[in-house]
């Protein structure tokens, strides 16, 4: 019997939908609430690797992302010359399994617009446009109020609502993601023939630049940077910034950059990280992904973990037959520590390059990561 019958989810999300999906898979009643009015995601690029494909496959949805992505099973150092010269080309661990790839690259948006369609099909319920204002708790469930006035009473509230959680503020959780002093330019190009998998420049006019395949045409490109106040360019302004930092690389960056215009979808975020170190629970109210913990993208772990979050506590939650102060312990003692090593591992990674090391071990670094992720959560 489950600890729940009736759940609502703040967030359609990575985290949010994979719980959503196995909560009214099993049975629950889900109701999940996104502020935006439709189907969306940051338009570019995102890395999964194995342990977020092996989720994945568990809600449903593999077969599904293996026609929209990219797969792989390598990944090269290149130097930042002229060049772009290939220092060393790395066998990547299958932390999903020998059944998933390493790593599959795919278009961000695909990915949420997957899980959105598997989430409906298993009979979850998404309020689109819709904000939740108000929680109201007691010892047997939650009274939640929409921005509409809306009001609906059930046993559990999970915030799987991002970086800047309302629920997280809503239950009074005072830690805050922190800006790691790294900037990010994003931009979904044309997939040039030689590009066929991941290559990680480092150094260089920019801290990291990079490249995913996430299709047979195309490719997720990325420059990290110095973090700078970057709000209020135009498309053409970021364009032309990115076009700028790129000529610096060599290899198959010259053919990415000739792709750079305003179709590629140019744009720039902020590193942060953090991870709430305590319970991420206030009584029947839960926060889980971004909302609990925030990684940088150097180690391309922030979908997985927020993947992991959610089929634990789903899984947890139907196999659990009361929402007692065990369960939350139990569910803590598995996500917590994990999700803690994998920010510290991401946020290292970029402390060394800000600090100019160059005595940083990187495949160590990123092995010990993946030996880690390669245990089932």
């Amino acid at each position: 019997m489950s600890a729940v019958s009736k759940v609502a989810i703040v967030g359609g999300g990575v985290a949010g939908m994979v719980s959503a999906i196995i909560l009214a898979d099993g049975g629950v009643e889900v109701d999940v609430y996104e502020a935006k009015s439709e189907v969306t995601a940051l338009g570019s690029g995102i890395t999964l690797q194995g342990n977020a494909l092996r989720v994945f496959d568990q809600v449903g949805i593999w077969e599904r992302i293996q026609e929209q992505s990219y797969s792989f099973d390598e990944v090269s150092m290149r130097a930042p010359d002229p060049a772009g010269t290939v220092i060393a080309s790395l066998t990547e661990t299958r932390t999903g399994g020998p059944e998933y790839p390493a790593t599959a690259g795919m278009y961000r948006p695909d990915l949420a617009k997957i899980l959105a369609e598997r989430a409906l099909e298993v009979g979850a319920r998404i309020h689109y446009g819709t904000t939740v204002t108000g929680l109201e708790q007691d010892g047997d469930g939650v009274t939640l109020t929409t921005d509409a006035g809306d009001t609906s009473r059930v046993d559990l509230v999970v915030g799987a609502d991002g970086l800047n959680s309302p629920t997280r503020s809503l239950i009074g959780i005072e830690t805050k993601p922190e800006r790691t002093g790294m900037g990010i330019w994003r931009a979904f190009v044309e997939r040039p023939a030689e590009v066929t998998h991941t290559d990680l420049y480092y150094g260089g006019r920019c801290f990291i630049a990079g490249y995913c395949p996430t299709g047979e045409n195309s490719i997720y490109a990325y420059l990290v940077e110095k973090a700078q106040d970057r709000t209020g360019l135009t498309p053409a302004e970021s364009v032309e910034i990115m076009r700028d930092l790129a000529g610096s690389y060599g290899g198959p960056w010259q053919e990415i950059r000739d792709s750079l215009t305003e179709s590629a979808r140019v744009h720039y975020t902020l590193f942060t990280s953090h991870v709430v170190p305590d319970a991420w629970n206030r009584g029947r109210v839960v926060i889980i992904g971004d909302a609990a913990h925030s990684c940088p993208p150097t180690i391309a772990q922030g979908a997985a973990q927020a993947a992991e979050d959610g089929l634990v506590l789903a899984t947890m939650l139907l196999e659990s037959d009361q929402l007692d102060e065990q369960f939350w312990d139990d569910f803590h003692a598995r996500r917590i520590p994990r999700a803690s090593h994998v920010v510290e591992a991401s946020t290292t990674l970029g402390q060394w390059q800000l600090d100019g090391k160059r005595d940083g071990n990187v495949p160590a670094l990123m092995g010990g990561v993946a030996q880690l992720v390669a245990v089932p959560a």
